[in-house]
Formats: C-alpha cells, sequence, structure tokens
C-alpha cells in the first residue's frame, strides 16, 4: 500500500510517539536547558559563554546543578511533546480539508506547525513557569511543589500562567520553523528506498527544522525567560510584560546580540534534539503499524 493509501493511525498512537520522543531528547539534553536559561535571564553584557558557563555553575554550585529544575520539564514532556505531534497530526488534517488539498504542502505545512505550536503553549506554561524559576541562580525556593505553593499563595491560580503570551508565541514560531523545514528538507532528500534509509532522513530533517526553529525563535524565548524569571512586586507594572513591546526594549537597551542569549546551547540541544524527536516519533510509529497491521502500514 502506497504511503498516501495508508490509514491514519489513532490519536493514542502519536500521543504516545511523542511522549517517548521528548522524555527521550530531555534526558539527553537537558543541562544545555539548564545553561540556556542561566544565559538569558543575565541583563547586560554576557559574562560567560557556553563553555564559560558550565564551568561556573559546576565549579561554584556543583554537578547536580546542571540538572537543576528537571521534574518539571520531565513531567511536562510527555504531554507536551504528545501534544505538539498529535495536535500537527490533527491541524495538518484539518486544514488539507479545508484547503481540499490531495497531500500537504510547503505553506499548509507552516501553519500546520503554527497552529501546533498554539495548541501546545497552553499545556507546557505552568510547568516552564516553574522550570524558569528554578534555573536561576538565586532562586529562593526548595523545589517545584514550593514553587507552585508560593505562587499561588501569592498570585492565585493565574500566577501559574505568567508569561502566557510569551510563551505562546515562542512555541508558534518555533513549530512553524521545525514543521516547514521538515516538510522541505524531506523534499530535497533522495526518497528513501530502506526503512533506516527513511530514518536517517528524518534525523537529518528534524536537526535541520530543529536549527531553523530556533534561530527563528529565540528572541521569544529570551522575552519569556524575562517574564518568567521576574520577581513581582505590588504597585511596580514589571519592565518586561508584553512580548513584542519587551524585544524593543531588550534591543535598544542591550542590543541585538541580547536577543539571542543562550543561542548557543538552545540551538545544540534543539538541533540534534529537534532529530532525535523526528526520529523517535517516526520510529515508534512505525512499530504501531507493523503492530496494527493493515490497512495502517
Amino acid at each position: 500500500m502506497a504511503v498516501s493509501e495508508r490509514k491514519p493511525l489513532p490519536f493514542i498512537a502519536n500521543f504516545t510517539a511523542g511522549a517517548i520522543a521528548g522524555i527521550s531528547e530531555i534526558l539527553i539534553f537537558y543541562p544545555l536547558d539548564v545553561v540556556k536559561t542561566r544565559m538569558q535571564l543575565e541583563t547586560g553584557k554576557a559574562k560567560h559563554g557556553l563553555l564559560g558557563s558550565f564551568q561556573s555553575i559546576i565549579k561554584e554550585e556543583g554537578f547536580g546543578k546542571l540538572y537543576r529544575g528537571l521534574v518539571p520539564p520531565l513531567l511536562l514532556e510527555a504531554p507536551k511533546r504528545a501534544t505538539k505531534f498529535a495536535s500537527n497530526e490533527f491541524w495538518g488534517k484539518t486544514y488539507m480539508q479545508l484547503a481540499g488539498a490531495a497531500n500537504m504542502t510547503q505553506q499548509l505545512s507552516i501553519l500546520t506547525g503554527c497552529s501546533a505550536g498554539a495548541t501546545e503553549s497552553f499545556v507546557v506554561v505552568p510547568f516552564e513557569l516553574v522550570k524558569i524559576k528554578l534555573q536561576d541562580k538565586t532562586s529562593p525556593y526548595a523545589g517545584p511543589m514550593d514553587v507552585v505553593k508560593q505562587i499561588v499563595r501569592k498570585d492565585g491560580l493565574l500566577g501559574l500562567y505568567a508569561g502566557m503570551e510569551a510563551t505562546f508565541w515562542r512555541h508558534v514560531w518555533w513549530n512553524g520553523g521545525y514543521f516547514g523545514s521538515i516538510f522541505q528538507v524531506r523534499s530535497l532528500l533522495p526518497k528513501p528506498e530502506t526503512k533506516q534509509a527513511r530514518l536517517a532522513n528524518d534525523l537529518v530533517a528534524g536537526t535541520v527544522g530543529g536549527f531553523i526553529g530556533t534561530a527563528i525563535n529565540t528572541p521569544f524565548d529570551v522575552v519569556k525567560s524575562r517574564i518568567q524569571g521576574a520577581t513581582k512586586a505590588p504597585g511596580v507594572v514589571p519592565k518586561y510584560n508584553w512580548t513584542y513591546p519587551a524585544l524593543v526594549t531588550i534591543f535598544r537597551e542591550e542590543g541585538a546580540s541580547a536577543l539571542y542569549k543562550g543561542f548557543v546551547p538552545k540551538v545544540l540541544r534543539l538541533a540534534p534534539g529537534g532529530g532525535v524527536l523526528l526520529l523517535v516519533v517516526e520510529f515508534t510509529l512505525g512499530l504501531f503499524r507493523q503492530a496494527l497491521g493493515p490497512p495502517y502500514i
């Protein structure tokens, strides 16, 4: 049966594949996320580069700090990545039906990715907020539940959604770049004749997609980190509040390079991480197809 004639896999298959892929990716690349956040929270001229940041954290705080805040994203990773790939599948089918298209196009793949990112952003905000609070060098919190308790006590349940708007834009642009690039790269690569070649193509496409998505969304990630890392003072308007004005403020006060603080560790995580994500997702979906048999194969 041709790939285009396959029956789409059920939602639970896409959800499970995304969850497995997400957990695999974060266990491999998490220390880079800690370094990235530290660099983004640092205002003014950067004091350390990638290696300097690693050395500073290990020397001053111990190796364990490279996994500080791991629990929230680890708990999040299954629903987050599952939502990413399941919603990408959902929106892809929806837009193809609305457009009357028999096959996915570059424009539809970008629109699909942006919509999947928007959907994903609503799931991730509380977890991202807790992670940022714990990753900050000056964090006063004992652990994830302490962050949640203090935020809820001070700001109510809605306090857990601080930075929602910035997170929305971060995920919209990353997913648009990621899934849009995957479509384009796959079309440029030689047509795979074997399962191994197909997985190799997925690794290449996902890595390129991860790089492009990161290049597009890093300024939005910097803003999100600043918003979520800030300590609110009663009666004081936060310096960083809304995404696009915050981008202008950072650009004006710190220069264009500040919008790409943490880019190196971020891209070192999300470029190969994007390849690992797509590789594990496609491999897991392949196992589901084999298990379910025709007409899914």
